[in-house]
């Protein structure tokens, strides 16, 4: 496929057709991520992402303004830095580009969004109520970007301020189209809403709902939302028959799904590691 792409970029402009380049660069990066995610060998994806992160960085330096090539940037160096990078320093360099790239890409979609996420809270959600259907995939790319770079600032309370913005926009994709992504949106509020107990403003009831919502919605295909309810909901209000029937049911699950398999290959795994722990939790 790489051969192919650059078969092209040396090809094309003899022909003077600049606008096939462009469509063959997001079409490999639409490729690229597609192949990434139906990988059901982590370490392959573990070794092989810097090069994809690199080729996405030269596609995007060539065409700049590619709403889909950006997409793909902030997609793959997010869940590179979240998955897979443990040193901090590193991980917060990734994910800031990862917000950059999904920064870019909603100023492309929207030229009236550009510096969107910097704007005070109240103009921001009043910004969010007016926009549809059409912007779902950039504000989930940014929410999810934007969720990615606040974990790896987590030292910075200022990071930390930021999740209302975050938890907004998902709200606003919840809005408009609940099931984009799997229902992945429930999932991240699921997440956002259990990160404190009740008797310290946390909401593990509503984070519930969103875990369940977002099980239903993939028809339990997403196996990374059971492993994230057993994980928040079912060990914060200490839950122990929910926590491993959760965790067992997405061990006799299967892995590969379209579009899911490396994330359910990623929560099996975790999903062992949790209940390996629970005698020493519960």
């Amino acid at each position: 496929m790489i051969r192919l792409f650059l078969a092209l970029v040396i090809v094309v402009p003899l022909v003077g057709c600049a606008s096939l380049v462009s469509s063959a660069a997001s079409g490999l990066a639409t490729d690229l991520s597609a192949g990434i995610l139906d990988q059901d060998d982590p370490e392959t994806v573990e070794a092989g992402a810097p090069a994809y992160l690199l080729l996405i960085d030269g596609l995007i330096r060539d065409t700049p303004k590619s709403e889909n090539l950006l997409l793909a940037g902030a997609k793959l160096y997010s869940a590179y830095a979240s998955v897979f990078v443990k040193e901090a320093q590193r991980a917060q360099r990734l994910s800031t580009k990862s917000r950059q790239y999904a920064e870019r890409a909603l100023c492309q979609h929207r030229a009236a969004l550009c510096g969107f996420s910097a704007r005070p809270f109240d103009e921001y959600r009043a910004a969010l109520a007016g926009l549809g259907a059409a912007d779902v995939p950039m504000l989930y790319t940014l929410a999810s970007a934007w969720a990615g770079w606040v974990q790896a600032h987590s030292s910075d309370w200022n990071a930390i301020a930021e999740l209302a913005k975050v938890r907004a926009t998902m709200e606003r994709v919840v809005a408009l189209d609940e099931t984009y992504d799997h229902g992945g949106a429930h999932l991240y509020l699921g997440v956002m809403t259990t990160l404190l107990p009740a008797a310290l403003g946390g909401k593990p009831e509503e984070g519930r709902n969103h875990f369940e919502r977002a099980i239903s919605l993939s028809q339990g295909r997403d196996l990374m939302a059971k492993t994230e309810y057993a994980r928040r909901y079912a060990r914060l209000v200490f839950d122990r028959p929910l926590h491993d029937r959760l965790l067992n049911e997405v061990l006799q699950a299967p892995a590969t799904a379209p579009g899911l398999t490396l994330r359910n290959t990623l929560a099996q795994r975790a999903a062992r590691e949790l209940l390996k722990s629970a005698d020493s939790y519960f």
